[in-house]
C-alpha cells in the first residue's frame, strides 16, 4: 500500500508554513521595508543551500471531526546551509507570526538550533526580529497563569559562545530576549531605521500603550530609546548597516575570516597582492609635528592585502580600531591607535572594546597585529568617573593572557601603562619601530616644568633655560637612543612594514599549525 496519502497531507503542511502568518501579515512587513524570514535565508545563505528543520512545526487547527483546517506555524525558522560553501546553521525569526513571540514548537525549535550548533561544530546565524522567543502579555491568557522567567536552553546559547562563531543580526525592533540574543554573539549588525533594541520597548516603558498619535510618533520614539545611534556607539551592537543586503554580506565577509569552531584554524585565501609591496605614502604619514593627526585607515590599506581590511565595531570606543584583515592571505586580527580620535587616548569604550577583541581572536587563533600610536589612558574627571583605569587594565590582561602570535609597529607615541599594553612584554617581541617613534613612562613635554622646576627659579631667562633643557632632551629621547640599549628591537623604514608584517603572518600561522 502506497503512503501517497501521507505525503500529500505533508506538503499541504508545508504549503501552509509557507504562508507564514497569512498574506496580510506578509504585505504588512514588506511595506515596512522589511524581507520576510524566509526570503532572509535565501539572502544570506548560499543559493539553494538552506534546508529547513521543522519546518511544519506549529499549532494546528482542526474542525470537529479532527480534521485539519489550518496552521499557525511557529514563529521561527532554522536549518542547515552553507555560507561560501562552508556549513552554517541558519535561523530567523519569523515576524509576521505574534511579532516573533513564543508560540507554538518556537521554544524547541530555538533549543535544537544551538544544540545542533554546539553539537555538530557548525557557526550559527541569528536573524532577529521582534521579541526574538519572549513572551507577550497574551501568552499569559493562554496558559491560565504567570510563570517565574527563565530561558529555555540559555546554556547552549553561552556554549556556544564558547566554541563556535556566533553572529547575530537585528533586523527589526528587538526587545527582551530578542535583545538579549543580538548581545550574545561574537559579532552583531543593526539595520539603520530598521532595527531597533532595548530591554523592554517604549510602550512598556513609558506606560503609553496604543498613546501614541500616529505611528510615526511611535517609529521616533522606538528610535530614541534603543536605536542604531544609541547602540551601535555605547558597545551593545557592532556595526550598523543601511540595508538588509548589507547586512547580510557583513556576517558573510565576517564569517570568511573565522574558523568553523574552536580547535580549527581559520583558512588562509588566495593572494595576488605582492608581499613586497611597498607604498612611498608611508614615508610621510607621520607628521613630525607631534600635535598633528593623521589617517590610520589610510595605513591600514598600504600595509594589508588589498580590499581584505574588515572593520568591527567603527562607532565606538573609537580610539582604537578593530579590525580583521588578511596578510599574504592569512587571516589576522588587527589593533590599531586612531590619533584624529582623543589623540588615539585610550578611554573606558576604547578598553572594553580592545579587551573583547583580543579574546575574540585568541579564541579564534587568528594573530594580532597592533598597530601602536597610544598617548597612554585619558586623563582627568570624566576619565576616572568613568572608571578607565580598570577598563584599561583589564584590556592589557587580556593581552598578556592571549597565547596567539602579536606584533606590533610603533608608529609614533607609546606612554605609559597603555603604551605598555601593546604587547606582553614577558615573551619575546616581535616588534618594529618607525624613525618617529616617541615612548616612555609619561610624555616628556608635559612634565619639563615639573621636573626641572629649581633649574628653572635659578635661571636668570627661565624661558631660555626651559628650551635649552627640551632641546637636550630632544636628543635623549631619540629612538636611536633607545635601539643602543636594545629596549627597542628593530627601527625599520616604514615602507618595509607591509613585508615584515607578512614574514609575522608566515611565521605566526606556522605555529599556530604545529599546535
Amino acid at each position: 500500500m502506497s503512503w501517497q496519502k501521507e505525503l500529500e497531507e505533508l506538503r499541504a503542511r508545508e504549503a501552509l508554513a509557507e504562508e507564514m502568518g497569512g498574506s496580510e501579515k506578509v504585505a504588512r512587513q514588506h511595506s515596512r521595508g522589511k524581507m520576510d524570514a524566509r526570503a532572509r535565508l535565501a539572502a544570506l545563505c548560499d543559493p539553494g543551500s538552506f534546508r529547513e528543520i521543522g519546518k511544519i512545526a506549529g499549532k494546528g487547527h482542526y474542525d470537529e471531526n479532527g480534521d485539519l483546517t489550518g496552521v499557525t506555524p511557529a514563529p521561527f525558522l532554522f536549518g542547515k546551509a552553507t555560507v561560501h560553501g562552508r556549513p552554517v546553521v541558519a535561523t530567523a525569526d519569523d515576524f509576521t507570526i505574534r511579532g516573533g513571540a513564543a508560540d507554538a514548537g518556537i521554544k524547541r525549535k530555538m533549543v535544537q538550533a544551538e544544540q545542533m550548533a554546539h553539537e555538530l561544530k557548525l557557526p550559527i546565524i541569528k536573524m532577529i526580529d521582534g521579541t526574538g522567543g519572549g513572551g507577550s502579555v497574551k501568552t499569559f491568557e493562554q496558559i491560565g497563569a504567570t510563570y517565574i522567567p527563565a530561558v529555555p536552553g540559555w546554556g547552549d546559547t553561552v556554549k556556544n559562545l564558547d566554541t563556535v562563531p556566533v553572529v547575530a543580526l537585528a533586523l527589526g525592533p528587538t526587545a527582551g530576549l530578542g535583545a538579549a540574543r543580538i548581545v550574545a554573539s561574537h559579532y552583531s549588525i543593526m539595520v539603520r531605521g530598521l532595527s531597533q533594541l532595548f530591554a523592554a520597548g517604549p510602550a512598556v516603558v513609558d506606560g503609553l500603550g496604543d498613546a501614541y498619535k500616529s505611528a510615526a510618533d511611535h517609529q521616533q520614539a522606538k528610535e530614541e530609546l534603543g536605536g542604531v545611534d544609541i547602540h551601535t556607539r555605547n558597545g551593545v551592537v557592532d556595526d550598523e548597516v543601511a540595508s538588509e543586503a548589507e547586512a547580510f554580506a557583513r556576517a558573510r565577509h565576517f564569517l570568511s575570516f573565522m574558523p568553523e569552531h574552536v580547535g580549527q584554524l581559520a583558512r588562509r585565501a588566495e593572494c595576488t597582492d605582492p608581499v613586497d609591496r611597498r607604498e612611498e605614502a608611508l614615508l610621510d604619514l607621520v607628521p613630525r609635528e607631534s600635535n598633528k593627526v593623521y589617517s590610520m585607515r589610510q595605513c591600514l590599506a598600504a600595509v594589508f592585502d588589498q580590499q581584505t581590511v574588515f572593520e568591527i565595531g567603527k562607532n565606538w570606543g573609537r580610539a582604537a580600531i578593530t579590525a580583521l584583515a588578511r596578510l599574504d592571505g592569512y587571516p589576522v586580527a588587527v589593533i590599531a591607535s586612531d590619533p584624529s580620535y582623543l589623540g588615539g587616548s585610550w578611554e573606558a569604550k576604547t578598553s572594553e572594546k580592545v579587551e573583547r577583541f583580543v579574546k575574540l581572536a585568541d579564541q579564534f587563533r587568528l594573530p594580532i597585529v597592533h598597530l601602536v600610536d597610544n598617548p597612554g589612558f585619558m586623563i582627568g574627571k570624566e576619565a576616572e568617573l568613568a572608571g578607565t583605569i580598570r577598563y584599561g587594565v583589564q584590556a592589557m590582561n587580556a593581552i598578556y593572557k592571549a597565547t596567539v602570535p602579536l606584533a606590533s609597529i610603533v608608529m609614533r607615541r607609546a606612554y605609559g601603562i597603555a603604551g605598555s599594553a601593546m604587547s606582553n612584554a614577558d615573551l619575546y617581541q616581535y616588534r618594529f619601530c618607525w624613525p618617529s617613534g616617541d615612548w616612555g613612562s609619561l610624555p616628556i613635554a608635559g612634565g619639563l616644568e615639573v621636573a626641572y622646576k629649581s633649574d628653572l627659579e635659578a635661571a636668570d631667562d627661565p624661558a631660555a633655560k626651559l628650551e635649552e633643557i627640551r632641546a637636550r632632551l630632544d636628543k635623549v629621547t631619540s629612538p636611536f637612543r633607545s635601539a643602543e640599549m636594545f629596549n627597542v628591537e628593530d627601527i625599520i623604514d616604514p615602507r618595509d612594514t607591509r613585508p615584515l608584517l607578512c614574514e609575522f603572518a608566515e611565521l605566526a600561522w606556522r605555529k599556530l599549525e604545529s599546535e
